[in-house]
This record gives structure tokens, sequence and C-alpha cells, in this order.
């Protein structure tokens, strides 16, 4: 038999549910991060073949522009971008992500899709296979 647990009121449960998917906003906001990380680092690496071929084509000075210049400069002052992947996750995401499992703890008893957990019980059709309730949102 499931365990009995006391249900926050709605506007509770709303007002986490604005949180969280405030935290899925900054979820999103970090994958693009690592992309941005990925394709600088990327576009980094094929500028040796860049600098290779000006070389070839007889343009040794860009080539030599191209390899001291571009490949391995700095994104922003002293930074490359797993620098401020680091800086981001160890700081502003680290501190959102974790006063947002705090408010859910305290206010929702963890469950941060409790909104959500609600909607489904309202649309699913019960006893429909493929729209089971399932476990509780954690």
């Amino acid at each position: 038999m499931p365990e009995s647990r006391s249900e926050p009121d709605d506007a509770t449960v709303d007002a986490v549910g604005k949180l969280v998917a405030a935290l899925e906003t900054v979820e999103q906001a970090r994958g693009h991060l690592y992309a941005f990380h990925h394709l600088t680092g990327s576009a980094d690496f094929a500028l040796d073949e860049a600098a290779e071929a000006l070389e070839k084509a007889g343009h040794t000075e860009w080539a030599e522009r191209v390899r001291t210049e571009l490949i391995g400069l700095n994104v922003l002052p002293e930074r490359w971008t797993f620098q401020l992947i680091e800086e981001y996750d160890d700081g502003y995401y680290a501190a959102f992500r974790g006063m947002t499992r705090e408010a859910a703890g305290d206010l929702t008893g963890g469950r941060r899709h409790l909104h959500e957990e609600r909607i489904k019980r309202r649309r699913r059709t019960a006893g429909r296979p493929g729209h089971e309730m399932g476990r509780p949102s954690t």
C-alpha cells in the first residue's frame, strides 16, 4: 500500500512548478553553453587544416598568422570555453539547482514535478494501457 502523503496546496504546487520551470530553462541554457564549448573547440581544431591549406596554397604569412593569432586564442580574457563551463556549473547553475531542490524538498516533499504529476492524473485514462500513473515524482 502506498505511503500517505499530505498534499501541498495548489498555490504552493504552482509556485514550486514555476521555480522548476525556471530551472529547466537554465538547463537549456547550460546545454547551449556546452554546445558553444564543443563548436568553439571544433572550430579551433579546424584551424589546423585551414593553416595547412593556406601554406600549401603559398600563403605562408597567413598560415602563420592563423597558427599564432587564432589557434588557442582565449574566447574571453584568460578563459577558454571549458573554464566558462566550470565557473557556470560551480556558481550560478549550482546555486540555482540547489535552491530549487531545497525549495521543493521543503514545500512539496521533494516532488519537483508535482504540478505535472497532477496534470497527468487529470489527463490520463485510468485503466487504459499506456496511461498508468506510475510512481510519484521524486
